[in-house]
Order: C-alpha cells, then sequence, then structure tokens
C-alpha cells in the first residue's frame, strides 16, 4: 500500500471545497430558474441532487453499518440520524481529514512493517476513508452531475440564451467530473496491491479519455433531445435496460443484502449509460471495444438522422459546431482510451499474478475490512 502523503490531503482539502461549492452551484442555478418562472428546469434540477444524495447517503451508511458490526450501537444512530438529513459525506470528510492528518504530518510509515502497526494502520485507515469518499462521488457523478450537464447543455441548445449562471453550472459540471475520475484513480492505485503509482502523465491521459468521451455522448444526447424528447428517454431507457441486464449476468456480489446488490446493479446501469464500469476481474478489451463501438454507431447515427430528416437545419451554425465538437471528442477520446490501455493501464506493465482488468463492483465482501472496499468496488 503506497503512503498517504501531504499532496493527497491537500487534495482532499480541495475536494471537500469543490463539494460544498458544487451544493451551492445547484440551489443557485435552481433559484435563478424559478425566479425566471422556469419551473420544470428548477425543480429537475433539484431532482438530480436529491436523488443522488438520497442513493449516496444510503450507501454511506450500508457501508458504516458493515464496518462497525459488533461496536456500539450508539454510535450507529447517531450516524443514522447525521444521514437521514443527507449529512453523511461530511462525517467520511471528517474521518477523512483525521486520519489523513495524522498519516501525513504526525506519521512516519515503515515500508518493512506489517498493516497492523501503528504507522501503517494509520496509513490505511487514511486511504480507506479517502476511498469511501471517492467511490461514493463516483454515484454522484453520473447520477447527479453528468446529467445535470446535460440538461444544462441541452437548455443552452435548445433556447439560445445564455447567462452567467449556466456557464457556472457546466464549468463547474466539468470539474466535479474532472476532479472524481482522478481522484478515484489515485484512491485505486493506493488501495490495491501490485497498482504502479498514478503519475502525471497517465491522470492527463485518463481524465482527458473519460472527459472527451462522456461530452461527446452527452452532446449526441442532446442533439437526440432537440430532435424528439421522447425518442431521447426511450433511447436512455433502453440503454439502462442494456446495462441493467448486463450488471445481473454479471452476478455481482458487492453488497452484503440483496436489496442493496439490487440498488448497485441499478446504479451501475445508470452510470453505464455514460461510460464504460468494468464491474468484474475480467479482461475487458472486448466489452470496452463493444461498448464505445455502439457509442459511436449511434452517435453518427443521430448526426446523419438530422442530416437527412432536417437538412434545413445544417445550415445553422449551432449545428455545425455542436456536431464537430461531438465528432471531434469522440474521436479524440478513443485515441486517449487506445493509449491509456495500451501504456499506462496496470495490465501493461504490472506481474503476471497482478494483470486482471481494474473492476468496478466484485465478489469479496466478506473481506471488505482486512483488504478495504476497493477489493470489492474497482472501477476503470
Amino acid at each position: 500500500m503506497m503512503k498517504f502523503t501531504k499532496q493527497n490531503f491537500i487534495f482532499l482539502v480541495g475536494g471537500i471545497i469543490i463539494y460544498v461549492v458544487d451544493i451551492g452551484v445547484d440551489f443557485w442555478v435552481a433559484s435563478k430558474y424559478f425566479c425566471q418562472g422556469q419551473y420544470c428546469w428548477g425543480i429537475l434540477i433539484l431532482c438530480f441532487r436529491g436523488l443522488s444524495s438520497l442513493i449516496t447517503q444510503v450507501f454511506s451508511y450500508e457501508w458504516f453499518k458493515n464496518d462497525w458490526e459488533g461496536t456500539d450501537t450508539g454510535k450507529l444512530k447517531w450516524i443514522f440520524l447525521v444521514h437521514l438529513f443527507q449529512c453523511g459525506i461530511f462525517i467520511r470528510y471528517w474521518f477523512a481529514l483525521k486520519y489523513g492528518c495524522q498519516a501525513a504530518f504526525k506519521q512516519k510509515s515503515s515500508g518493512d512493517a506489517s498493516e497492523r502497526d501503528p504507522p501503517n494502520f494509520i496509513q490505511k485507515q487514511a486511504v480507506d476513508a479517502v476511498a469511501d469518499i471517492n467511490m461514493l462521488r463516483v454515484f454522484k457523478t453520473f447520477l447527479e452531475t453528468t446529467p445535470q450537464l446535460f440538461v444544462q447543455i441541452y437548455i443552452l441548445m435548445e433556447h439560445g440564451k445564455n447567462n452567467f449562471c449556466q456557464y457556472a453550472a457546466i464549468i463547474t459540471s466539468f470539474c466535479s467530473i474532472s476532479f472524481s475520475t482522478v481522484d478515484y484513480q489515485i484512491s485505486l492505485r493506493k488501495s490495491l496491491p501490485d497498482k504502479d503509482e498514478f503519475r502525471v502523465l497517465p491522470k492527463l491521459v485518463y481524465v482527458f479519455y473519460k472527459l472527451l468521451t462522456i461530452t461527446s455522448w452527452i452532446l449526441s444526447i442532446s442533439l437526440i433531445t432537440l430532435l424528439n424528447v421522447r425518442s431521447s428517454v426511450i433511447l436512455l431507457i433502453f440503454l439502462w435496460i442494456c446495462g441493467f441486464t448486463w450488471t445481473l449476468k454479471q452476478h455481482t456480489t458487492f453488497c452484503k443484502s440483496k436489496k442493496m446488490e439490487y440498488l448497485y446493479r441499478t446504479v451501475v446501469g445508470i452510470i453505464l449509460i455514460f461510460t464504460f464500469f468494468n464491474i468484474k476481474g475480467r479482461k475487458t478489451k472486448v466489452c470496452i471495444s463493444i461498448y464505445y463501438a455502439t457509442h459511436t454507431i449511434i452517435t453518427l447515427g443521430i448526426l446523419f438522422v438530422y442530416i437527412f430528416w432536417k437538412p434545413s437545419i445544417i445550415k445553422e451554425i449551432h449545428f455545425t459546431i455542436v456536431s464537430i465538437l461531438t465528432i471531434l471528442s469522440l474521436v479524440l477520446g478513443i485515441i486517449f482510451l487506445v493509449v491509456y490501455y495500451r501504456l499506462f493501464h496496470p495490465t501493461a506493465y504490472c506481474r503476471p499474478q497482478a494483470c486482471s482488468d481494474e473492476v468496478d463492483g466484485q465478489a469479496g465482501q466478506k473481506d471488505r475490512v482486512e483488504t478495504g472496499r476497493f477489493q470489492n468496488f474497482i472501477m476503470q
């Protein structure tokens, strides 16, 4: 296990600031829509926020309950109340700051010592606390931030009216997606054995791969929504059903209870709408190729539908710009994906016994405390 450094502590503090700013921007944008009489958009923004908060609180409390099994039930009651008021993430940040401060500034870890020795135990606590937060942020990113980014871009394209709060929401969404994906991968490398450190160049390649492919897909969905809202909804529901069905066939065992497992699979199905999500420790070359080939075909299909169904729209400048951005971001995203998997993915350089692909949700929940939660939930 790698060390929790002062730089990691600074990033943790930055993550807290971004999280709070993100909440503030959401309510600010929603209030603007309400003031302008656009109640549907304001309610939609708040619904994304509420759904994301509810699901992350449920998972957070479930993890606390699993980790504190057999401990004082009074603590769990207090934790439950805090999560009930949608503030569970702040408890996790408090623990992460507490352990992170001790690991980064007060402890000196011995590389030859066991994990049970005090310095290395504090290091493990810090890494695991941050890993839990980053897993919850991944849920939040694809349950709230990414759908909100789609809504903001759609509003911008549909009405042509733009204001500062819309740009602020779009920029905040892009920053949130970037930080959550990078922080996740940093936690992944720190939590798992035989994983090389996530250096600057791999970070950039990975974030560009994710950000560009997601951007291309959001622009594509925005275009089909402009054409026909019902078609867009049907497409998204169909893609979720495909993702959920695939997750069922993988027989995931991330959660202890069946209800939580089905909730997890439902969330994975939503994430699969926007980006590839590996949920088993198996080779992903075929799956990821099929996934992005499908996205490419649908994207090109949407553009061709516009050309043949509404030829007059080709003359409009916004369609030209959006089309170019969609194709360019897709091509660049695929290029960064290939570069990442060829040069920087752990299977490109790890030892043979450690070369199974990184996964997002995996069996082995019974060993969660000893091995860390990332052994059961690893995103790539």
